[in-house]
């Protein structure tokens, strides 16, 4: 079965496609379609994730899959949330990993609590107007650590330690993290939904 991924993150799509391929999904990137991103005016995960999936669902016919997800820390009440991808945009810095990263430890400087979760919701629709979403939530608990550590991942991972792996997730395999992360997570409840709901795989 083909889905429009609403998103135009390569990375993104990497990690998606892994985690779902045993049900035989394919997973094309909205982008490859013409399709442009859509906006994202609401202050949940799941209503920007429900937005841009019926987005790509009517610009391309085809059911599709969205994800919103983000880094929430407690301390900074929430934030960045749902505006994760564009912290540093909205204090006047430029869209890009770096530059959040580094806001983020400018607004954590000197905070003793440093718990935070990344929240990935996932939301999957059959047309643009399917009255049953499927919608899945996860949450990966961990720690901003003070300085960045390890190569891999992208966005706050140079920054998110995991303590009961005793890691960055930057630092994690892709396979680790596909088995770990919120976005495994919510994938997880959302195959139990793709078999009951949808009956694939």
């Amino acid at each position: 079965m083909k889905l429009v991924l609403a998103s135009n993150n390569a990375k993104k799509l990497v990690e998606l496609q892994a985690l779902f391929t045993p049900l035989g999904i394919a997973l094309v990137n909205q982008g490859s379609l013409g399709i442009p991103e859509a906006e994202e005016p609401f202050g949940t995960f799941v209503e920007n994730a429900l937005v841009k999936a019926r987005h790509a669902a009517k610009l391309s016919g085809l059911p599709a899959l969205a994800d919103d997800s983000g880094l929430s820390v407690d301390a900074l009440g929430g934030a960045p949330g749902v505006r994760s991808a564009r912290y540093a945009l909205d204090a006047g810095g430029e869209k890009s990993d770096a530059a959040n990263n580094e806001r983020l430890l400018r607004e954590l400087a000197g905070v003793a609590d440093r718990r935070a979760r990344f929240v990935c919701a996932l939301v999957a629709v059959r047309s643009a107007d399917d009255s049953e979403p499927l919608i899945a939530m996860g949450r990966w608990a961990g720690e901003i650590l003070t300085a960045a550590s390890g190569e891999g991942g992208f966005g706050y991972d140079p920054l998110m330690q995991i303590p009961t792996l005793g890691a960055s997730v930057a630092s994690l395999s892709a396979e680790a993290k596909n088995r770990h992360s919120h976005r495994a997570l919510a994938a997880a409840h959302l195959i139990e939904q793709f078999r009951e709901v949808w009956h694939l795989g």
